[in-house]
């Protein structure tokens, strides 16, 4: 550590000050010897030599030409025919040439649209929540609720991401954005931390309530079972059966954790924060919707692509088996709605929750090729689609949504 006493204790620069006695040479110290001199504070060249010495002859041990066998010295570029989603014998570190152009490109509209926590002013709501008289009970359970049951889901889509999907998606594109998607995951368990802390509220009570929650503990239970066998390091794709563990898993987390379950909190959010409620909640979780709906539209692009290369996997059976999971989800989602809304609150009630469960339901259905499960179902919240399938470039709360682009990258048009 530098001594800045030394430099400063007369007036003499260090340019001045005489040099140095130059030091004697120590004589060479048996190995034996070296770490107790290390010990007792002497000198550490001979420990270095050692290291150096031992470094070198690692190096000489070392099998090349396993290595070399191993990386496929000399093998030919890869073609862009090379590269499946699943399955693949191409290089997993090539990136390019691309053949999913569309996973690239929600890279880097992803990298466009970053943005971190922090930068919500949360003080409106600080106030709001510690008032007496600011929220109804209705209200607050609402927030509770929401907190809560994503502050479990995104560290579950995030372990899904890490510990299964990536590991078996077989595109390095893809991978790029899956990459991008768990590090979004994990801003968004930030911003949930962030608003319990910035609201006083039990973090326990909070991030425990998928334990003590039936409704909330009923959807974490239904998403954590389709990660279990995808998650044992000896699960590896390549027959019809464990092709279609894996696009069950991904319509599982895609089509309905991410595309069903995060629907009703999110429009409880955002329709109190319409209302000037809870504004800096609010402004989070449109972030978070906004991330969400580009990891729906990626898994949708990525399911879909499966089918095309493995169409012997999306047999009749397999297709019933999957329009029974998102009707699951879709009961769990109004189940949950029910008891995050016992009475109507916000312009809404569990009725029309369901009506809107039900709409969301069969764009979830259609969007993999299954048909729809409710016909006329109609989307009662129109304020919703103008956020997710407009995509205006305009902040519904009039606060700061543009100004997260970088370099005016990202465009909603």
């Amino acid at each position: 550590m530098l001594n800045w006493d030394e430099f400063h204790e007369d007036d003499t620069s260090v340019a001045e000050k005489p040099a140095p006695a130059a030091k004697s040479q120590p004589a060479p110290v048996p190995a034996s010897k070296a770490g107790e001199m290390n010990e007792a504070g002497g000198d550490y060249q001979v420990a270095e030599a050692e290291r150096l010495e031992r470094a070198r002859k690692s190096l000489e041990a070392l099998d090349v030409a396993a290595g070399l066998e191993e990386l496929e010295m000399g093998a030919a570029r890869i073609e862009v025919d090379d590269k499946r989603m699943i399955n693949a014998r191409a290089d997993l570190n090539q990136l390019v040439p691309f053949k999913y152009e569309w996973a690239w490109q929600k890279y880097l509209d992803g990298s466009a649209n970053h943005w971190m926590p922090q930068e919500v002013n949360m003080n409106a709501d600080i106030a709001l929540w510690k008032g007496q008289e600011g929220l109804t009970e209705d209200e607050r359970l609402i927030v509770m609720r929401s907190l809560g049951y994503f502050s479990t889901a995104d560290s579950l889509v995030a372990n899904n991401l890490v510990l299964a999907v990536y590991r078996l998606i077989t595109n390095p594109e893809c991978r790029q954005y899956l990459l991008r998607q768990a590090f979004e995951e994990a801003i968004h368990t930030h911003a949930y931390q962030y608003c319990v802390e910035s609201l006083g509220m039990d973090e326990g009570e909070v991030f425990n309530m998928y334990r003590e929650v039936p409704s909330v503990a009923a959807k974490s239970a239904w998403s954590l079972k389709h990660t279990q066998s995808l998650s044992r390091p000896d699960f590896n794709t390549g027959t019809p059966e464990t092709d279609q563990e894996l696009l069950r898993n991904l319509i599982a987390f895609y089509c309905v954790t991410e595309g069903i379950f995060f629907y009703c909190g999110f429009s409880q959010i955002l329709s109190m924060g319409r209302r000037n409620k809870m504004t800096g909640v609010a402004e989070q979780f449109q972030y978070i919707l906004r991330d969400e709906s580009m990891h729906l539209n990626f898994g949708v692009d990525m399911i879909n692509q499966i089918k095309i290369e493995n169409p012997h996997l999306w047999t009749p059976e397999f297709q019933d088996e999957v329009t029974q999971m998102i009707l699951e989800g879709t009961e769990l989602e109004i189940a949950y709605a029910r008891d995050s809304m016992p009475r109507g609150v916000l312009g809404m009630n569990a009725a029309i929750m369901e009506e809107y469960l039900h709409f969301i339901c069969n764009r979830r259905l259609a969007q993999i090729g299954l048909k729809e499960q409710f016909p006329g179902a109609q989307n009662p919240f129109p304020w919703m689609s103008e956020i997710i399938d407009l995509r205006k470039e305009k902040n519904f709360f009039e606060t700061r949504v543009t100004e997260y682009q970088v370099g005016g990258a990202l465009s909603w048009d």
